[in-house]
């Protein structure tokens, strides 16, 4: 064949390849639970009655063409949804209920419904659950609140149907259908269902009681019915026995009667049968005795020689496992002896070199501290010494000074030191004063306090106890005169008589 066959064979194979996948790009088919929501260029269909158009196109259970950039097809589930339903609401009688249900729903399959649908829950189908939720609670609650406990008790029947005619209107505008609405429970915090059944159980249980004791009754009678028909069979059965045992006695009377012929018989009969039996009671015995004494004796003596060559082997071979063993182990530890005499020889040496190499620095160490410390303290015995020098200079300065201008000043204005002084120390002067009259135990003062004040003065002006007493206290000598008790003693010899009775002026 030539090549130009084989170029055009090519060119179509590329051309069927390209239309195929042409054509799988395109063309969208709707499983059986969806349906096709096309929108876009010429994506429009007429409504129902051909009244105004959809806006988009719905295809179910077939496929279509979708152009790539001009329309857009997305699906939407037709299959069915389950919603989940718990209300708390409060019934005709005022009693809180709360009710737990489910519904079964799903899109309708005209397309009236799956625009509905598509309308509302094409881009967020996860939120028709909640939407279906919230509508049919609502519902529940208006219904519940026109009934009573018993009527959603007895007829929820009614409760369901009454719901999904309710929502029926709302659900045809939602495009959804509802399959299913079952009430799986009713309950209430009030206990009234509980206290609504108790009189029915407690009817039940009556009968249940009642059933219960005709029945131990009729079981009663039954059980002593048995008893008397068995008190009659044992009498019957006794009176069995006593006839039985008459004919018995009747029986061995005639044979007592036989005579001795028949006693004879029978004895040489026993004695016949005794002699097998002890025949048979010795081929016994033997048998008994090869069984049960020797065969077990042979066995019993092979077993005790197995035994003792079993066990001398198992000695011998234990013996030779803990000489190896033994001298396995004496190897071993020379070698960790050596091996551990060699690490300590090795340690030592060690040791001993960095003791030295450490003991070389701390004493070079040492050596320049210890110069370093001398530099120090010859350095500070130094400054100390030239302050001490220093200090004690400027002591004896200060003094001297201070001594220089006392002197001055008495020599300019003695009188004036000598009160300021003695205002500084009037407190000792007082009390020096004072000790003439440390020994008086009776003074009467007639004029009140001027006459304390005036004696406290004469104390301390006679005899040189004022200004004469301040200058030997400044002087730091004591006063020519001292306060005796009986009067205070002035320089000149005179007194101040102090009398036991010593009147004021």
């Amino acid at each position: 064949m030539s090549p130009q066959f084989y170029i055009l064979a090519g060119g179509v194979v590329v051309a069927v390849v390209v239309l195929i996948l042409l054509f799988k790009a395109v063309w969208r088919v709707a499983e059986p639970n969806e349906a096709l929501i096309i929108s876009g260029l010429g994506a429009r269909r007429r409504g129902e009655g051909g009244s105004d158009s959809l806006g988009f196109k719905i295809i179910t259970g077939k496929g279509a063409a979708v152009l790539p950039g001009f329309q857009t097809a997305r699906r939407l589930r037709l299959d069915t949804r389950a919603a989940n339903l718990k209300v708390s609401c409060v019934t005709q009688q005022g009693i809180p209920v709360h009710i737990r249900g489910v519904v079964i729903y799903k899109v309708g399959d005209d397309l009236a419904s799956i625009a509905n649908a598509a309308r509302r829950f094409l881009d967020q189908q996860d939120f028709m659950t909640s939407a279906i939720h919230e509508l049919f609670t609502g519902h529940l609650r208006s219904i519940i609140g026109n009934l009573t406990i018993e009527d959603l008790i007895l007829n929820r029947e009614r409760l369901t149907s009454e719901t999904r005619a309710s929502a029926a209107d709302e659900m045809s505008k939602l495009g959804l259908i509802v399959d299913s609405l079952q009430i799986q429970e009713i309950d209430d915090e009030t206990g009234y269902i509980v206290n609504l059944g108790k009189p029915h159980a407690a009817r039940v249980a009556a009968t249940a009681r009642i059933a219960q004791a005709q029945r131990d009754q009729e079981a009663t009678e039954a059980e002593q019915i048995a008893v008397a028909n068995m008190a009659a069979a044992r009498r019957d059965s006794r009176i069995k026995e006593a006839s039985y045992q008459a004919e018995i006695d009747r029986a061995q009377a005639t044979a007592r009667q036989a005579g001795p012929l028949s006693d004879a018989t029978a004895r040489q009969e026993v004695v016949v049968q005794e002699t097998r039996a002890a025949e048979l009671e010795a081929q016994l015995s033997e048998q008994r005795l090869q069984s049960q004494v020797r065969k077990p004796a042979d066995a019993k003596a092979y077993e005790t020689v197995t035994l003792s060559q079993a066990e001398r082997d198992a000695r011998i071979a234990q013996a030779e496992a803990e000489a190896r063993e033994t001298e396995l182990r004496a190897a071993a530890q020379a070698s960790q002896v050596k091996l551990a005499a060699a690490a300590d020889a090795e340690s030592v040496r060690l040791r001993g070199e960095a003791a030295g190499t450490a003991t070389k620095i701390a004493g070079e160490a040492d050596a320049q501290a210890a110069q370093a410390r001398g530099l120090a303290h010859a350095e500070a015995a130094k400054a100390l010494g030239l302050a001490e020098a220093a200090a004690s200079q400027a002591k004896g300065l200060a003094e001297a000074q201070a001594i220089r201008a006392r002197a001055e000043a008495l020599k300019e204005n003695q009188e004036a030191v000598i009160a300021q002084q003695l205002a500084e120390r009037w407190p000792e002067v007082v009390e020096a004063g004072a000790k003439a009259f440390g020994n008086v135990d009776h003074m009467v003062v007639l004029n009140g306090a001027q006459g304390v004040e005036e004696l406290l003065a004469k104390a301390l002006t006679l005899g040189g106890a004022g200004m004469g007493l301040a200058r030997a206290l400044l002087n730091g000598a004591t006063p020519n005169g001292s306060v005796t008790s009986n009067g205070a003693a002035a320089p000149d010899g005179g007194t101040a008589g102090t009398d036991r009775d010593m009147p004021g002026k």
